[in-house]
C-alpha cells in the first residue's frame, strides 16, 4: 500500500483546490468581501476613499532571501541610494557599505553567495557539544550545570529531528526511485508518455517487474485529483524529496558551515560591516514574492498590482534556506532604519535566538527612529503564547516594543477552514490576520505564481501601512500600527479549525480577533485626520 505520508504530501493543496476555490479570481486578497464574497482587504474601495489627495513615497525595506530587481513588475519600485554612485567600488556615502545601490547582502561575500544554512537548533547544539560532548553530569561544576541541562535537552531534540528527516528523506528516496521506474517501465511497454489511467489499467502481463509498475501507478491516480497524471505527481514528489535533502545536507548537518564564504566572525556580534552587494542572492524566489505583494507596479499593465502606490523597495538579504542568524537580521533592521525606510518587512522566523539581545536592540533603535516592523507569525501550527517564535516585540526587560505588528493567515472563505492550517496564533502575541493562503505574487524571471504562508499575510499588512503612511505622512509608526489593529473586520463569534488541531472562535486567536481591511484604515486614518483637524481649529 501508498504510504499515508506520501498521500498527504501530494493531496494536501489540493483541498484548496476543489470546484469552489477554483472560481476564485488570482488575486483574492485584493478584492472586496461584500462585492466578491472572498475575504480580502477591499483595495479598491480604500483608492476610492484616497482619490484628489496627494502622496509622498515609502521606503519599505523587506528582508528576505532577495529580490529579482530586474523583475518586470518591480525594477520600477525599487529603491535606489540617493548617495551612492553604482559600480565606482567606492563608499561614496560613507554609511560602510560599498557600492550599496538597492540595499545590502549580509550573507554573501566575496567568494559565493550564502544560500543554504544550518538551522539554530544545530548551531547550538555544536557550539554546547564541544564544551560539554562525552562529559557526565558529575564531572560539571555546580555553576554549569543549567548549561549542561540544557545542552541536554538540545542534544535531545537535535537527535530526534535529525534522525526523524533522516528517516524522511530515505523514504522519498525510495519512492522517487519507485515512482521513475514505473513511469519508465510503463512508457516503454505502452509506447506513450501520457500514462492515463486508462491506459495503464489495461495492461496484462505476469512478469513481477511490470506488475509492480502497474500496480503502483494505479494507486497513485486513483487518488489523484482530476486532471492529475503520474509526471504531476513524480513533480510534486521531487519537490518533498527536494525539501528533505536540504534539511539533511544542511539544515541538521553539524559539518557544514556557510559563513566561510561570508568571511565574517559569526561569533561577533556586535560586527556590521560585511557582506556584499548583491541583493538578489542565488535563489531570490522567496523575497521576490513578498516584495510583488506589498508593491508590484499599478501602472505598467503588466502581471499583478501590489497593494500600495508609492513604494520604494529596499532589499537586505538576510535569509538563506535555513535559520536566519541574529546578527545578520539585527544588522539588517539597522541598515534600513538608517538608510530612510519607514516599514520593515520580516517573513522569516525560527524557535531559538541565542543572540535575542542583539535583534532587541536593533528592533528599540527603530522604535525609537518612527520605523514600523511587521512579522509574520510563522507556520508551525503553534500558539505563540506557548511556544518561542522568533523574533518577536518582547524585549529582555519584559517590555514590549509598540511599532511591531504579529500577522497570521487566512484563506478566502469565512467558514471553519477561513484561518490558514499552518499558522501560528496567539491571543497576546498575535495582533491581526491576514490573506496568506495562494497569495498570486511575482517570482524571478519575470514569473508569478501562487504561494501560502503567514510570509505572504505578512507583506499584506505591510502593503497596506504603506498605503495608509504614503498618503497620511504625519502620522507616526505607533499611529499607522494602532490604526491597522483598530480597523479590522471582526466576525461575530465565527468558529474556525484551530491550526493544529481543534477548535475556537476566531476571536480567541489574536488579540485583536479581526482581519486587515484597507478600506477600513483609510477610513479610520482619515476620520482621526479630521478629528485633529477640528481640536487643532477650536
Amino acid at each position: 500500500m501508498i504510504s499515508s505520508r506520501l498521500l498527504a504530501l501530494l493531496f494536501a493543496l489540493a483541498l484548496l483546490r476543489e470546484n469552489a476555490w477554483a472560481q476564485i479570481p488570482k488575486e483574492w486578497h485584493l478584492l472586496d468581501p461584500e462585492t466578491h464574497q472572498v475575504q480580502g482587504i477591499s483595495l479598491e474601495r480604500a483608492y476610492e476613499q484616497l482619490k484628489g489627495r496627494p502622496a509622498n513615497p515609502v521606503i519599505v525595506a523587506i528582508i528576505d532571501s532577495g529580490i529579482d530587481i530586474d523583475h518586470e513588475d518591480l525594477k520600477e519600485v525599487l529603491w535606489t541610494n540617493p548617495r551612492e554612485v553604482a559600480g565606482n567600488g567606492l563608499d561614496d556615502d560613507k554609511n560602510g557599505y560599498v557600492d550599496d545601490v538597492h540595499g545590502w547582502n549580509f550573507i554573501g561575500g566575496k567568494d559565493g553567495e550564502v544560500n543554504e544554512d544550518t538551522y539554530e537548533l544545530t548551531r547550538q547544539y555544536l557550539r554546547l557539544d564541544k564544551k560539554y560532548g562525552g562529559l557526565t553530569e558529575n564531572k560539571i561544576p555546580g555553576k554549569q550545570r543549567k548549561e549542561y541541562a540544557q545542552y541536554l535537552a538540545i542534544k535531545e531534540k537535535y537527535t530526534k529531528l535529525r534522525d526523524e528527516n533522516r528517516e524522511e528523506y530515505d523514504y522519498y528516496q525510495k519512492m522517487s526511485r519507485s515512482l521513475k521506474f514505473s513511469i519508465d517501465t510503463l512508457s516503454a511497454v505502452l509506447k506513450t508518455d501520457r500514462l492515463t489511467l486508462e491506459a495503464v489499467d489495461t495492461l496484462q502481463s505476469t512478469n513481477p517487474s511490470l506488475s509492480f509498475a502497474k500496480g503502483f501507478a494505479l494507486l497513485l491516480l486513483r487518488n489523484a485529483d482530476e486532471g492529475e497524471n503520474l509526471e504531476k505527481i513524480r513533480k510534486d514528489l521531487d519537490e518533498a524529496l527536494d525539501h528533505y535533502r536540504v534539511i539533511v545536507e544542511y539544515g541538521y548537518n553539524t559539518d557544514f558551515d556557510s559563513r566561510a564564504l561570508v568571511g565574517d566572525n559569526p561569533d561577533n556580534v556586535n560586527e556590521r560591516f560585511y557582506g556584499n552587494n548583491n541583493v538578489e542572492g542565488p535563489d531570490p524566489m522567496h523575497g521576490t514574492h513578498v516584495a510583488g505583494i506589498v508593491a508590484a507596479s499599478r501602472t505598467n499593465n503588466l502581471g499583478i498590482q501590489g497593494i500600495a502606490d508609492h513604494v520604494r523597495i529596499m532589499s537586505l538579504r538576510a535569509v538563506p534556506n535555513g535559520d536566519e542568524r541574529d546578527k545578520d537580521i539585527a544588522n539588517a533592521i539597522r541598515y534600513a532604519v538608517d538608510n530612510g525606510a519607514r516599514i520593515i518587512n520580516m517573513s522569516f522566523g525560527k524557535s531559538i535566538s541565542p543572540d535575542k539581545n542583539v535583534v532587541d536592540e536593533a528592533v528599540a533603535y527603530a522604535e525609537r527612529k518612527g520605523v514600523l516592523l511587521v512579522h509574520g507569525s510563522g507556520n508551525e501550527k503553534q500558539d505563540n503564547d506557548k511556544e518561542g517564535n522568533y523574533p518577536n516585540r518582547v524585549y529582555g526587560n519584559g517590555k514590549q516594543a509598540r511599532n511591531w505588528i504579529e500577522v497570521g493567515a487566512t484563506s478566502a472563505g469565512s467558514g471553519k477552514e477561513f484561518v490558514a492550517e499552518f499558522s501560528n496564533y496567539g491571543k497576546k502575541t498575535v495582533d491581526v490576520f491576514a490573506p496568506g493562503v495562494d497569495i498570486y505574487s511575482t517570482v524571478p524571471n519575470n514569473g508569478y505564481e501562487e504561494k501560502s504562508g503567514t510570509s505572504m499575510a505578512a507583506p499584506v499588512v505591510t502593503g497596506i501601512a504603506a498605503l495608509v503612511w504614503s498618503y497620511f505622512p504625519d502620522l507616526s509608526a505607533v499611529q499607522v500600527a494602532d490604526i491597522i489593529k483598530t480597523s479590522t473586520r471582526k466576525f461575530d463569534g465565527l468558529t474556525v479549525n484551530k491550526p493544529g488541531g481543534g477548535q475556537a472562535t476566531f476571536a480567541e486567536l489574536s488579540n485583536t480577533g479581526g482581519l486587515v481591511n484597507a478600506a477600513a484604515a483609510v477610513s479610520l486614518a482619515l476620520a482621526r485626520q479630521q478629528q485633529a483637524a477640528g481640536g487643532a481649529s477650536k
